[in-house]
């Protein structure tokens, strides 16, 4: 190499510090380069210091500067706002806990007016790993808290794999480097290499589009009430192009019993249960066509009951006619999310011993507009309504739970 290269390369540390202002010393940085451009000058060590050198660029670039402010970086916005939410409010409280599930088919403004409980609705999206999502939410839960999870199935078969490629990866390492050093060792390093140049290419043109003016919460206020329910599911919005293909396998009960994400959820309750919060679980919103099973749904029944929490299965396994949806198989158009929730309300109700204040005139006329009413999802008496929160501890017969 060169004076004048290496000069050039020696000065590119302090360049990069004045340009993007990291917390990084400008002497430490040009120590560095000046050590690095020996490196490059000696031909035996040009091949190592060149992969040395682009993985500390790789590690600045996704760790200092890159960005996915419009995607990525909206669901971690979501969530400090969820969790932020969560702690302002008094206990006892209920939280809703899932992926899209949870906002889009369960609705805060219904339950928790009906169990008289603060209410937020945590659900984000299937693919943010439950392991994050517990530590962001679990300091804020105190002694006779509820926690509601009807959590998708293939939250349950998640696979330690998939937590380690998992797109919240990014997020951790962009953001929230302090709480992903609590996470297991393989997800540190999953999240430190997580990206790919596909990846460095949608952050420039998000970064480009948010410095033009596109607000991530302005986003967010669109599409989510003061309560964490998702209100951008309008029927009249409902796209039936997405809802028109065969219902979605049910995973073995080995899968589910002995997956990854099974395994945090277990964990999750075990403690909660433990500190004095209610951890009650729920069967996901699907379509009426899914051949769900009663070996699965004990094997999902069990995770819950096994640890010290409950769980709740709906007369009808929360499963309703495609067009009750609004874009997909979690996701509930806004009266069939009411109507849902009217019943799962309920639920709950007689699994904690409060009484149901109904449902307001105002959420009884939204619910009346779900495609395929056929009378509200009451369950027909006391006794019956006992039997199926009970489900984790009771049987199955094979019309469902007796």
């Amino acid at each position: 190499m060169n004076k004048k290269k290496q000069k050039n390369f020696v000065n590119f540390g302090p360049w990069w510090c004045h340009r993007h202002r990291p917390s990084v010393n400008k002497k430490f940085l040009r120590r560095f380069f000046q050590k690095a451009a020996t490196f490059f000058a000696n031909p035996g060590l040009r091949l190592p210091a060149c992969c040395a050198l682009s993985v500390l660029l790789y590690v600045l670039a996704f760790g200092f500067w890159l960005d996915r402010p419009l995607s990525l970086d909206l669901l971690r916005t979501e969530m400090v706002q969820k969790a932020q939410r969560l702690a302002a409010l008094p206990s006892p409280k209920i939280l809703i806990l899932a992926g899209s599930n949870a906002s889009y088919s369960h609705s805060c403004v219904v339950i928790g007016a009906m169990l008289a409980l603060p209410c937020e609705n945590g659900g984000t999206a299937v693919g943010i790993g439950l392991d994050e999502i517990f530590r962001r939410d679990a300091p804020f839960l105190r002694r006779g808290d509820v926690v509601y999870l009807p959590m998708e199935l293939a939250q349950y078969t998640a696979t330690r794999r998939q937590y380690d490629a998992a797109a919240d990866g990014f997020l951790l390492w962009r953001h929230d480097r302090a709480l992903l050093a609590h996470l297991p060792p393989d997800r540190i390093f999953g999240a430190l290499f997580c990206c790919t140049l596909a990846d460095a290419l949608d952050a420039l043109a998000e970064m480009a589009l948010a410095r033009h003016g596109v607000s991530p919460e302005a986003l967010l206020a669109r599409e989510y009430d003061a309560q964490g329910d998702r209100i951008d599911n309008r029927l009249a919005d409902a796209a039936p192009d997405l809802l028109r293909h065969p219902a979605r396998a049910v995973p073995p009960v080995q899968d589910i019993s002995q997956g990854y994400g099974a395994a945090l959820i277990a964990r999750f309750v075990a403690a909660e249960a433990a500190r004095g919060v209610i951890v009650i679980g729920g069967l996901p919103t699907d379509f009426s066509t899914q051949a769900l099973n009663d070996d699965a749904v004990r094997a999902i029944a069990g995770l819950y009951t096994a640890q010290g929490g409950a769980f709740l299965v709906l007369p009808n396994r929360s499963l309703y006619p495609p067009e009750d949806f609004f874009n997909g198989e979690d996701h509930l158009a806004r009266p069939c999310q009411y109507r849902h929730s009217i019943a799962v309300a309920e639920g709950l109700a007689g699994l904690l011993r409060r009484p149901v204040v109904p449902p307001g005139a105002a959420i009884e006329r939204v619910a009346a507009d779900c495609p395929s009413k056929k009378g509200r999802l009451l369950f027909v008496n006391k006794k019956k309504q006992k039997n199926f929160v009970n489900l984790g501890r009771a049987g199955f017969t094979a019309a469902g739970p007796s």
